[in-house]
């Protein structure tokens, strides 16, 4: 396999080890079983993530017989295994420099599709009857130090003006009286769009929904060689048969190997994020430290904490994750996220922590996620890279890509932040040395600006 990180980070038969694979029964093992033979379909989908998964089953909705092909298990990479935030996101572009590239129409209408992309996930959930486990209203930004206060107050005047989301702003003084009091918090602003789930039950449950609509969902079962032929059909290989297809769907994201097909080679790099949850907190514990939010949560750093209760009352939180994809190096992350939870949430020092995993996310060049159609082939279709907030825009994307290769959807009709062609970064074999570099600049803004 040609990826760019150690090859234990992409082993499809070592489990997560989260939080979330406790909550959840498997599918059943007949409907994901691996391709054993070669087969034909409308459309071909690689990858079974949210994204994937999204867009096997608007296809087959519209009518189109639809193979799905999975390096793992659904919901196995980042979809099943994150923090559970079905929120606004998406890019890592600030919002002045998305009014600054695209102007005002098109950044409003980029953080409508994000607020429509939440709906849909709610949709998704009610009209398949699956449990998603939904918490909290909105989305919580609070400042980790005192002079981020201003960006606060200037995301505030961006919801209200240029987004249209109903919005607050909360000072240091009113933190308690909303539920999440901390000496590390310095204000907070809440946005009313969003809200948490189960990121794994969600996943799981698009499956389920996707095999019952006749999607033959094939799992264990990579894209190891993909050749076109002079037919116009794809042939995508795979350890036991071969998909023959006129369209493929790209929907790999940060899981995407390293020599999968021209349109995506060298054009997304994987970041690790890692999280941690505690055992179930007391009634009295959550008391003590006077928690009374379901509301997810993140701060105002580059490098990015973000933390929410659980329905059975264990606290999980994230950060980004180590820049090695070791072992030792995951150590050290969850010793530094303990200490600074430690110190966040003074009243829980001592509670146990139960879980630990990390995953990779998906960055693109232009720091924005991607929908499109390749240029050199208009039959080759990708929705990616969601910057660590895909749980929505993933759902959003899959359905436009679906549409995208059934024509109900034409590229133009995107907002510019999705329709940006996808590029490869410059000398693609750096792309972790440029990230190193950028967090060790980040962490000296997180800590003195």
């Amino acid at each position: 396999m040609n990826t760019i990180y150690p090859a234990v980070l992409y082993d499809r038969s070592l489990p997560v080890g989260s939080f979330w694979e406790t909550t959840v029964d498997p599918i059943p093992a007949h409907r994901i079983l691996p391709l054993e033979q070669d087969v034909s379909c409308d459309v071909a989908v690689i990858g079974g993530g949210i994204t994937g998964l999204s867009a096997a089953l608007h296809l087959a909705k519209q009518g189109q017989q639809v193979c799905l092909l999975e390096a793992g298990t659904p919901g196995w990479g980042a979809s099943g295994r994150n923090g559970g935030f079905c929120c606004i996101g998406a890019t890592h572009l600030s919002k002045t420099e998305l009014l600054r590239r695209f102007g005002k129409a098109e950044t409003r209408q980029f953080f409508q599709v994000q607020r429509e992309a939440i709906d849909l996930v709610r949709q998704l959930a009610d009209e398949y009857s699956f449990a998603i486990d939904p918490q909290g209203e909105g989305e919580i930004e609070v400042a980790h130090r005192p002079s981020r206060w201003a960006d606060l107050q200037k995301a505030y005047a961006f919801y209200r003006d240029i987004a249209d989301f109903p919005c607050q702003l909360w000072s240091r003084h009113e933190l308690a009286e909303q539920g999440l009091p901390s000496p590390e918090f310095h204000g907070a602003l809440w946005q009313g769009v969003g809200f948490g789930l189960n990121p794994l039950k969600y996943s799981l449950g698009l499956a389920e929904a996707a095999c019952d609509q006749g999607v033959s969902l094939y799992a264990h079962s990579p894209v190891e060689a993909w050749e076109k032929g002079a037919d116009g059909y794809h042939r995508l290989q795979t350890p036991g048969g071969v998909v023959r297809s006129p369209q493929v769907i790209i929907a790999t994201n940060a899981y995407t190997t390293e020599n999968l097909h021209p349109s995506v080679n060298g054009c997304v790099l994987p970041i690790l994020s890692q999280i941690f949850t505690t055992r179930p907190l007391t009634p009295a514990e959550q008391a003590a430290q006077g928690w009374h939010t379901d509301t997810p949560i993140y701060d105002s750093r580059q490098t990015l904490y973000y933390f929410r209760i659980l329905p059975d009352g264990r606290f999980l939180i994230g950060t980004r994750g180590d820049l090695w994809g070791t072992m030792a190096a995951r150590d050290r992350v969850t010793e530094k996220m303990h200490q600074h939870f430690q110190r966040m949430f003074p009243a829980w020092r001592e509670v146990e922590i139960s879980h630990v995993w990390n995953g990779l996310l998906g960055a693109t060049r232009a720091l924005a996620p991607h929908v499109g159609v390749w240029p050199e082939d208009p039959t080759v279709f990708y929705a990616l890279a969601y910057h660590g907030n895909g749980v929505a825009a993933a759902t959003w994307s899959g359905r436009a890509a679906a549409q995208l290769a059934t024509q109900h959807l034409r590229p133009e009709d995107l907002c510019a932040p999705f329709r940006q062609p996808l590029q490869a970064f410059p000398l693609p074999s750096l792309r972790l040395w440029y990230l190193r570099s950028a967090c060790l600049a980040y962490q000296v803004q997180d800590e003195f600006l």
